[in-house]
């Protein structure tokens, strides 16, 4: 690791040299350069296991996690690494590097590991950012998943079509196995890569679909082939989720009752819409980041809880604490941000999150720029544990507190490229424990 530091600052230092226009002319030669180098390195180890790229814009992490538990179900030996962090066997630890696929070096050195530790399949989070720095080269991909496409990071592409390309790389090197929700409007943009093999899933239709299902913001219970599931994660995006990742194990040939049990034994993925308390009152940590993500999170959590439908008295709040993560970029979701809340929410907190060099009032100005109602209660605490601890103050018996953005991540981005330790899920429990 200390010589992989080095070597990042002399490539640093390398480029400041470089003219920027002569660099960008360059730059994908420099990046698949760097690529195939850290391959090289550390001897094509990906080669010698089964890797399998999730890709798509949500559900990349919550779908690594479902599938790396169903083969491990099913008796084999796996690595994992993503945003919800990584895994070797049994040896976990966080992701720190505030990116989701890790740069070409770290990435190979972590397959390098996975493979002397003995692991038959690595399961991996391939992010646009990542293939348009071309950190997937150098990797033999046995299978590609796509979860769906929504509008994000159109600032470091410069438009959705290239936000698209960056994505469809990834079926380009992956023509073993393909996995492809069948939903999505961008389905044919995917679809039309040939593989060996390939599946399709979806809500309504495709190889892999629910029968009888029942979806609840807490579970859903529904039925695949012959297998009924209760599915202890709540929303239709979730079992998007599991349908990919059953998808996968069937690619790989797993008994339908063993992907079954495997998904069944989980309760809750880090930071995904995690219930940190139900009673007397939910409170929920979400990572949801983009207009999609966080709509979907406030339709499912406004959906009142069957226990309290027949109840007398004040009708359940959903209470927001949100900011707006990535200073500096995708500026364009702020607004909708603002929108989504006044359109679910009945009391919001707005705070900071992830601001790095960006005035954090700035982005909180963005964020309600979209919120046009009078009446609506609005706080506005840059400190985000304080309005954490605010709004979980200010919750009643059968409401719920839901804070998003950061999910399971455990640092902040602030100014000055500095980290500073953070966990949503963490202050929640301490200000619950007073």
């Amino acid at each position: 690791m200390i010589q992989e530091t080095i070597l990042d600052k002399i490539l640093y230092r390398v480029k400041k040299l470089i003219p920027r226009r002569v660099f960008e002319y360059f730059q994908p030669m420099y990046h698949e350069a760097l690529a195939y180098g850290g391959a090289l390195r550390y001897g094509f180890p990906s080669r010698r296991m089964k890797v399998i790229g999730v890709t798509g814009t949500k559900g990349k992490s919550t779908t690594v996690f479902l599938i790396t538990k169903i083969l491990e179900g099913s008796g084999h030996s796996v690595a994992a690494i993503g945003s919800l962090g990584f895994k070797i066997k049994d040896r976990e630890w966080p992701n720190t590097l505030k990116m989701t696929m890790p740069g070409r070096f770290r990435l190979q050195k972590f397959l390098a590991e996975a493979k002397r530790a003995g692991c038959e399949y690595v399961v991996l989070e391939v992010t646009s950012e990542g293939i348009k720095q071309k950190r997937h080269l150098g990797i033999t991909f046995d299978c590609a998943v796509f979860t769906n496409l929504h509008k994000e990071h159109l600032e470091s592409h410069g438009s959705i079509e290239n936000y698209i390309k960056a994505k469809q790389e990834l079926f380009q090197v992956g023509d073993h196995f393909q996995v492809l929700n069948v939903d999505d409007p961008h389905f044919e943009d995917f679809d039309k890569f040939a593989a060996e093999k390939k599946i399709t899933y979806g809500l309504e239709k495709g190889d892999i679909k629910p029968e009888q299902a029942t979806i609840n913001e807490d579970h859903s219970v529904f039925q695949v082939g012959s297998e009924v599931i209760r599915l202890n994660l709540g929303g239709a995006f979730n079992v998007s989720n599991a349908l990919a990742a059953w998808s996968v194990g069937t690619l790989y040939e797993v008994e339908p009752a063993v992907i079954k049990n495997s998904l069944e034994k989980i309760e809750s993925i880090p930071g995904r819409l995690e219930f940190i308390q139900k009673e007397p009152f939910n409170v929920v940590v979400d990572y949801a980041h983009t207009p999609d993500s966080l709509e979907a999170v406030y339709s499912t959590l406004k959906k009142k809880r069957p226990d309290l439908t027949n109840e007398v008295g004040p009708r359940p709040k959903l209470i927001c604490v949100l900011g707006a993560a990535g200073g500096g970029r995708d500026k364009w979701k702020r607004p909708e941000f603002g929108a989504l809340a006044e359109k679910y929410c009945d009391e919001i907190f707005l705070t900071d999150e992830d601001p790095y060099d960006e005035n954090p009032t700035a982005i909180l100005d963005q964020v309600q720029s979209g919120i046009l109602s009078q009446t609506l209660p609005i706080h506005r605490i840059l400190d985000r544990k304080e309005a954490i601890s605010q709004a979980i103050g200010t919750a009643q018996v059968g409401d719920t507190v839901v804070i998003t953005g950061k999910g399971s991540e455990i640092s902040m981005a602030v100014a000055n490229g500095k980290k500073i330790p953070w966990s949503d899920k963490e202050i929640v429990k301490e200000f619950l424990k007073r």
